[in-house]
């Protein structure tokens, strides 16, 4: 099935209808702009349909976007530090896990073995070091018999100490708390040492770095609220804050580091999930907006077309010499949607939000500006306001609620 454009959402078909309205309005103006026939006013049949907003007290925001990918601020690779066959696994992937949990258990014999032998050999230096020392007390032995047999006691108890960390080695544990993320063994595989086991995640809280270009890097500051949609959620909107502000600017790319930290109760965000990440660093409560598509660029300026009532029309001499009263011939030539004229106002525009732009200064509240056909009037040219005729608007909405056809 092959959707079709024009029938997608209201919003389109409403969309299109105005516009081919607006269409065929200029096309009919064009064709009658040359002559105009009996009791017909060519200024009228002339003057450009358009569409108009206008100008309201609304909130907007100011803010830096840009996209970057999740990361988790804990993360630890669980490596073995001694070799041996795996016994048991405690925990497997997904679990929540507490730093200094046991993960999982290496065959410990042949390490206890060691540590008793290396007990019994310190118990034997221990009982030569007490004779030494009894001897050396009444001089009865040298003192080189009794520094060697002290040295071989401190030896023996390292040899002790190194047999109870390997085997407190053969005990997994969790560096860090977090959740199983990956397990890359199972029961009865021989690991050796530096082999990775377990990777643990700390899913609180998590982070994304914005690479913000150095123009932003006085608008940007910790503590800024911050708005993430990531692309696998595109109905949710997560909050965050920004965490830190990087102290350098990048000499090669001209960017510094944003650090933005998010904190998601209902754990649903995921680290490496990609996002759009928005840094809200102002906000007015009522600044004066208009539509985005009223805006003309210009000589580096920005303007938008204001529309004013236009003013009378003066009946011609030709009118007169046929007899006709001033007052005739105007309601004669009235044309059936009210004349305005566009006038062309420089402004000074300010935070810009979605479809919406500010504007500090050239506009008052309430103002019409055009929206649509814009491009095709000049400062002066009289235009009519295109009003969609209820049955074209009612015609509209049922074809947007038409199901797609095609084949």
């Amino acid at each position: 099935m092959i959707p079709n454009p024009f029938v997608s959402s209201p919003f389109r078909a409403r969309r299109a209808a105005g516009t081919l309205a607006l269409a065929v309005l200029i096309a009919v103006s064009a064709g009658c702009g040359g002559a105009s026939g009996p009791g017909k006013d060519a200024t009228a049949q002339a003057a450009i349909p358009v569409e108009v907003a206008p100008a309201s007290h609304q909130a907007v925001t100011a803010n830096y976007s840009g996209t970057a990918t999740l990361e988790a601020v804990g993360e630890a690779q669980v490596v073995a530090k001694t070799s041996g066959i795996i016994l048991k696994l405690m925990v497997e992937e997904g679990m929540r896990v507490e730093k200094g949990q046991l993960l999982a258990q290496l065959d410990d014999d042949a390490v206890r073995n060691k540590l008793a032998q290396a007990s019994a050999t310190l118990k034997k230096a221990e009982a030569a070091f007490d004779k030494s020392e009894k001897g050396i007390a009444k001089s009865l032995i040298p003192r080189s018999d009794y520094d060697r047999d002290k040295f071989d006691l401190e030896t023996q108890r390292a040899v002790v100490e190194g047999a109870k960390i390997e085997l407190a080695y053969t005990r997994i544990l969790a560096p860090i708390s977090g959740v199983i993320a990956k397990r890359s063994v199972k029961v009865g595989n021989l690991v050796t040492v530096n082999q990775m086991l377990f990777q643990i995640v700390d899913m609180e809280p998590l982070q994304a770095v914005l690479n913000v270009p150095e123009r932003d890097l006085g608008t940007l500051k910790s503590g800024q609220p911050v708005h993430l949609r990531v692309d696998a959620l595109p109905d949710q909107n997560f909050e965050g804050s920004v965490a830190r502000i990087a102290p350098v600017v990048d000499a090669a790319s001209g960017t510094f580091r944003a650090t933005c930290e998010f904190r998601d109760a209902t754990k649903t965000l995921k680290p490496g999930m990609f996002g759009r990440i928005d840094v809200v660093y102002d906000q007015r409560h009522d600044a004066l907006v208009v539509p985005r598509s009223a805006l003309v660029e210009e000589d580096g300026e920005s303007a938008v077309f204001v529309i004013e009532p236009a003013p009378p029309k003066k009946a011609d001499d030709k009118d007169k010499s046929k007899g006709k009263s001033g007052e005739a011939v105007a309601a004669e030539k009235k044309p059936d949607a009210p004349l305005f004229v566009a006038k062309r106002r420089v402004v000074k525009t300010g935070y810009a939000e979605n479809d919406r732009v500010e504007v500090r200064d050239g506009l008052k509240d309430g103002e019409r500006v055009i929206t649509i056909g814009r491009n095709a009037v000049r400062d002066g040219t009289e235009v009519t306001v295109l009003t969609p005729p209820p049955a074209q608007a009612q015609a509209a909405q049922v074809l947007a609620k038409a199901p797609e056809s095609g084949s």
